[in-house]
């Protein structure tokens, strides 16, 4: 599994639309609050031309891409942090995604009734970012009460966690996202431990027509919304439902044609994917032969151990060490024997960082 990802957005602003063309998936979507009760969930391939490429190199006689999960939320409304809407449920869903795509409308459509009344992705923005704010704020500021009490005991990591609480509190309450030195190991654990709502990586996702698709970053509204996303440490990804779905009919090279055609580089799919990948910091290494090629996800960072732990866990536990051939040096020489004998079969242990593209086989004992 890669990651999951989940749709928040305001009601009618077309996440079980987009949920279904990326995913081809059977979420209800229809023109009313609340359409999407309980959280519907797709899993999708992770699209990777280098996967593809080393299974016709090993004759590979299965490929197993990496997957993400697409979670479709219900839809949130002013008043959720006081329970208005679906409230606690609705924020309760949002805790268990890795990374989160605000999804504003940028469509237009006289028959799909926006709750607002007007299509103002920057303000339904706001609205959605208030909202979390607004939880974590009153969670964070429970959490301090309760923790006074223990507090006499003079415990070092309650003091770090109250004071974590308070400097998350104070960014808050300046409507700003809490931040921290996320190089802290301890900081990153405590606030980790947390779960704040406003602490998980998010982007937003801009659902347009076709229109503002082809028009995106050159129009007033979407440079705002560009311009507003990016106060918060966003990225903007626009995604048209309508030319997911048409290119979800085709196959993998008509599909590239048709996004050549209109001057499109990548599917709404792969720029959502290579944008989680980015915020959450994961790299792919593969594994490949002539039975199976399949790719891997792992932080970057991760050691060879970490790394053959995704494989199998008793690859972590009887490590021994890890045999690697770079994607590129493998495409060069054509495949691993010849890469070996020009020198570019390198063998690492326990301490070697993974990089993206690794093609590895570890040695393991247990």
């Amino acid at each position: 599994m890669g990651f999951a990802c989940g749709f928040v957005g305001l009601p009618n602003v077309g996440k079980s639309t987009l949920f279904n063309a990326l995913c081809k998936g059977g979420a209800v979507a229809a023109n009313f609050p609340f359409c999407t009760i309980e959280p519907n969930t797709g899993i999708v391939p992770v699209p990777d031309k280098r996967l593809d490429d080393l299974a016709k190199l090993e004759h590979s006689a299965k490929v197993v891409p990496a997957t993400m999960k697409f979670i479709d939320i219900a839809g949130l409304v002013e008043g959720a942090s006081k329970g208005e809407g679906l409230g606690n449920q609705f924020l309760g869903h949002i805790r268990n995604v890795d990374a989160v795509a605000h999804v504003v409308r940028l469509f237009r459509d006289s028959d799909v009734v926006h709750v607002e009344g007007s299509v103002d992705p920057s303000r339904d923005l706001e609205l959605i970012l208030t909202e979390l704010m607004l939880a974590d704020l009153e969670f964070l500021q429970k959490k301090i009460e309760r923790g006074k009490k223990q507090a006499r005991s003079g415990d070092p990591e309650l003091k770090a966690e109250l004071d974590l609480a308070a400097s998350f509190i104070a960014d808050l309450e300046q409507g700003r996202l809490p931040s921290y030195d996320r190089e802290d190991a301890k900081l990153d654990r405590i606030a980790k431990s947390m779960q704040l709502l406003t602490l998980t990586p998010a982007f937003v996702c801009a659902n347009t027509d076709e229109e503002a698709f082809r028009n995106f970053g050159q129009d007033e509204i979407s440079r705002k919304l560009i311009a507003d996303a990016a106060k918060h440490g966003m990225e903007v990804v626009p995604v048209c439902a309508k030319l997911e779905e048409d290119l979800a009919q085709l196959e993998p090279e008509e599909a590239l044609a048709f996004l050549e055609d209109i001057g499109v580089e990548k599917s709404g799919l792969e720029r959502v994917i290579a944008t989680g990948y980015k915020l959450l910091d994961y790299i792919t290494f593969f594994t490949s032969g002539p039975d199976e090629s399949r790719a891997w996800t792992v932080t970057r960072g991760s050691t060879a151990p970490q790394a053959a732990g995704k494989i199998h866990t008793d690859m972590e536990r009887g490590f021994i060490r890890m045999e690697i051939v770079s994607y590129e040096d493998l495409m060069k020489y054509g495949n691993w024997n010849a890469a070996k004998t020009a020198g570019k079969l390198r063998i690492e242990g326990k301490e070697y960082i993974v990089q993206d593209g690794d093609s590895v086989f570890v040695r393991f004992s247990v």
